[in-house]
């Protein structure tokens, strides 16, 4: 099957579903959330990677001993932190959820947040010692181990919430001199107390079973977690998105699905960094904006490199006006300017060089020989900066320099080969003229 008739069949039967896919308004709304999320992630990360020097003890002299005994004297800060900002990411995902899907249903959000935030407090947070001299509870589940109960809780939420306010459920008239916004209130007294009693039922069961929402769920699903955090997913969801984005469709279509996953693991290793203990996963949002996609997706960066030193006058062009962009992994001048997409040249180079990207960094990570991402400072920083900063480990950007130039060997004979025919063409043209 050539290129054109893989292309129609993508256009055919998968771009409908991926449409669908990516327009499917829970979907959405998770996206959007996690996109949403980006100044308290960065927040995070930069607490993270100024907690991560060296213990006193093994501190040498000058910088880093002073580094360390900051950190030190400061360590309670760093900790409330990075509680507050990756640690308690699950609600503030729930929080998103519920905004974005109110947002759809055109359904004023401030009400079923405050009823989704109780939800979440009630259901994720265990109660250990309720005294009047004080409150014990444990929040460990507040991070990314409680992004699925926090999906769950949001959406149930939403979705209840404005399926009752749409119908007028229970709604409480008043005379039409009362203020809209207290009106507001008293039609969803109703809705609110339904929410909040099958709160209330699902902690009471919870409890009468000696668990919590979130440990039951992790407890079921902690296998297949594991799963997804190894080399053969990380090689298929690559490959997945890359086929993707080679016809047209954009990686956001995935993002719904695959964002939990990345900033889920995460969470979690910016807590085991937070605690001292080892990390646990390596498929992480920095992982694949500065190990994987390179430059943006196709890992184009490479590319870009050879494009602005090209001998075709188009390709110097293209490559001039996308080497910026690129470097700070921005993909999209490159793809739709050369063009990548739908292009049977660079089909191969495309996919194949950030699943290389991917491997190299998963076996690198899992033997130990490069340490595991736990801080995301953005989604533009360059891949070189980038990897040292999520790891701070200097033999990252050491990683992606090499990966680099794996890149730009992969795609060397394919860019000559198309380099050739824009030269011929181009020398045709001036022939004629």
């Amino acid at each position: 099957m050539g290129i054109q008739e893989m292309s129609l069949a993508m256009e055919k039967y998968v771009m409908p579903a991926a449409n669908k896919l990516g327009n499917e308004r829970h979907l959405r709304a998770i996206r959007d959330a996690f996109m949403s999320l980006l100044p308290i992630t960065f927040t995070g990360g930069i607490a993270a990677v100024l907690s991560s020097a060296p213990s006193v003890e093994a501190a040498g002299n000058g910088f880093t001993r002073a580094w360390a005994g900051f950190v030190a004297n400061n360590s309670t800060i760093f900790s409330w932190i990075n509680a507050l900002t990756l640690g308690a990411m699950s609600l503030y995902i729930c929080v998103g959820i519920i905004h974005f899907l109110c947002k759809t249903a055109k359904i004023e959000s401030f009400l079923p947040i405050l009823l989704g935030v109780c939800g979440f407090l009630m259901l994720v947070i265990e109660p250990q010692s309720l005294g009047w001299d004080g409150k014990v509870v444990e929040m460990s589940y507040m991070d990314g181990k409680g992004l699925i109960p926090a999906m769950l809780i949001s959406i149930l939420t939403a979705d209840l919430y404005c399926y009752m306010r749409k119908r007028e459920f229970g709604k409480i008239s008043l005379p039409d001199t009362v203020p809209a916004s207290l009106s507001d209130v008293f039609a969803s007294i109703v809705p609110g107390a339904v929410l909040m009693i099958l709160y209330i039922a699902i902690f009471t069961v919870m409890n009468k079973m000696g668990t919590t929402l979130p440990k039951l769920i992790y407890g079921i699903l902690s296998p297949s977690l594991a799963a997804v955090d190894n080399l053969g997913f990380t090689i298929i969801i690559t490959l997945l998105v890359h086929v993707f984005w080679f016809f047209g469709i954009h990686d956001a279509a995935l993002s719904g699905v695959l964002a939990p996953i990345r900033d889920g693991n995460l969470s979690l290793n910016a807590a085991a960094q937070a605690a001292g203990e080892a990390l646990p996963n390596i498929f992480t949002t920095p992982f694949w904006v500065y190990f994987v996609v390179i430059g943006g997706c196709g890992s184009v960066l490479a590319l870009a490199i050879m494009l602005a030193t090209s001998k075709s006058q188009q390709l110097k062009a293209i490559g001039r006006l996308g080497l910026i962009p690129a470097f700070f992994n921005i993909s999209e001048p490159i793809i739709f300017g050369l063009p990548l997409m739908l292009n049977p040249v660079f089909f191969v180079p495309f996919l194949f060089t950030s699943v290389l990207n991917g491997t190299i960094a998963f076996i690198t990570m899992q033997i130990g020989l490069i340490g595991r991402s736990y801080a995301m400072l953005s989604w533009q920083m360059p891949s070189v900066i980038g990897a040292f900063f999520s790891t701070m480990d200097w033999k990252a950007p050491v990683l992606i320099l090499i990966l680099i130039v794996i890149d730009g060997l992969i795609y060397f004979p394919f860019f000559k080969m198309y380099e050739r025919t824009m030269v011929k063409m181009e020398s045709g043209e001036e022939a004629e003229a």
